[in-house]
């Protein structure tokens, strides 16, 4: 499309954008729609404040935001050796499951519902208390595995050997209450999920991590007999409690073993990224994911972006966009720009997104940044 510029404009645009899932990342997309926003508005300064809502791209949004990367190896998700590693910022370490334990680990892609571990996830935590860090944020999307956490909790309690469904072994308990004592655990949670049943994690995210019905049906009596093995040994039932289902069960084993708090994974970002600072003086904010869908209604980065965006006007980018205008405007996001709408072809948008988005970003400043030129009265 043409290009008007209108120099001169002093306007400042903040791109908050989830990553487009097998495409862009979110430092990618904010570099793409920034420039799209220069070519039309050449003056106008673009922040990049990458964002994730608590799964796969969290800990690339806490380096983006100052953090720094400690590698570590650990365990994959079917035991083989990964390199990983949690980000740091003064006594605050931010693990990633799905980096460690997550599907994109699983060997050649292939599923292990049965086997899965949660294992590495716990060793990274564990190097995390061992360097000094007293608050850990957890982001626990993406996982493969369904163990109830059970793997997570080995790792931190220092024994190799799997827990047996009788017991979890006193001196276990006594490790953990000493590793974790005078520790915050915060653990990003974005489903309401018990650990069991039909609404559980095996029923409701198994079959996803490739479990048949049978398989279903094993691991949900597997996480029943861990869930009483837990009662039984600190005396609470915590099964049924919403988020507990969350990553496979790591959010029950976060609650009933690690004395954890469930907060809504981009409330964690976007705390961590300081957002709310870098709207300071902000004209726009630019928010988006690869898919505007009815999950995007519940929690996921572009309606927690729009909710923090205090009176901001917020616009969204994605891949493609299956909400109404009505169902945008309901989440505070004025308006949804989809690279469908320059390319109907898929396989495109999947392939080269990065010229698509970038005309996408001069849409939006036209389409917006000119009124708010006008409105502000800059010639």
């Amino acid at each position: 499309m043409g290009s008007a510029s209108f120099e001169g404009f002093g306007l400042r645009v903040v791109v908050a954008s989830d990553k487009f899932k097998g495409t862009l990342t979110s430092a990618e997309v904010a570099e793409a729609v920034g420039t799209g926003v220069r070519r039309v508005c050449p003056d106008a300064t673009v922040i990049s404040v990458p964002v994730a809502d608590g799964g796969d791209g969290t800990l690339s949004a806490a380096v983006a935001a100052g953090y720094t990367l400690v590698p570590v190896d650990a365990s994959g998700p079917t035991g083989e050796p990964v390199r990983s590693g949690y980000a740091r910022s003064g006594h605050t370490a931010v693990v990633e499951l799905a980096d460690v334990s997550g599907l994109v680990r699983l060997p050649g892609g292939v599923p292990a519902p049965l086997t899965a571990t949660t294992y590495g996830t716990g060793e990274l935590i564990a190097a995390a208390l061992d360097a000094g860090c007293t608050r850990i944020v957890l982001g626990i999307g993406g996982s493969a595995s369904t163990d109830g956490g059970r793997g997570l909790i080995e790792a931190l309690s220092g024994n190799n050997s799997s827990l047996r469904d009788e017991k979890v072994p006193d001196r276990r308990l006594a490790a953990l209450r000493r590793r974790l004592d005078g520790v915050q655990i915060v653990v990003a949670c974005d489903v309401d999920n018990p650990l069991t049943g039909r609404r559980g994690a095996a029923a409701v995210y198994g079959p996803q991590k490739g479990a048949t019905p049978q398989q279903v049906a094993q691991l949900d009596a597997a996480l029943g007999k861990w869930a009483d093995v837990v009662a039984r040994e600190t005396g609470a039932d915590l099964r049924d409690t919403p988020g507990a289902g969350a990553a496979g069960g790591v959010g029950f084993a976060a609650l009933a073993l690690l004395g954890a708090e469930l907060r809504p994974g981009i409330e964690l970002v976007l705390e961590m990224v300081r957002f709310r600072e870098k709207l300071a003086g902000a004209d726009l904010v630019v928010t988006g994911e690869g898919a505007l869908d009815e999950q995007t209604l519940h929690g996921k980065a572009v309606a927690g972006v729009a909710a923090a965006s205090n009176g901001v006007p917020v616009v969204a980018v994605c891949g493609v966009n299956r909400l109404s205008a009505e169902q945008l405007r309901g989440i505070g996001v004025a308006a949804a720009y989809a690279l469908t709408d320059v390319e109907p072809d898929v396989r495109r948008c999947i392939a080269e997104p990065r010229p698509l988005l970038e005309e996408l970003g001069e849409r939006l400043a036209v389409e917006h940044l000119t009124m708010t030129r006008r409105e502000k009265g800059i010639a």
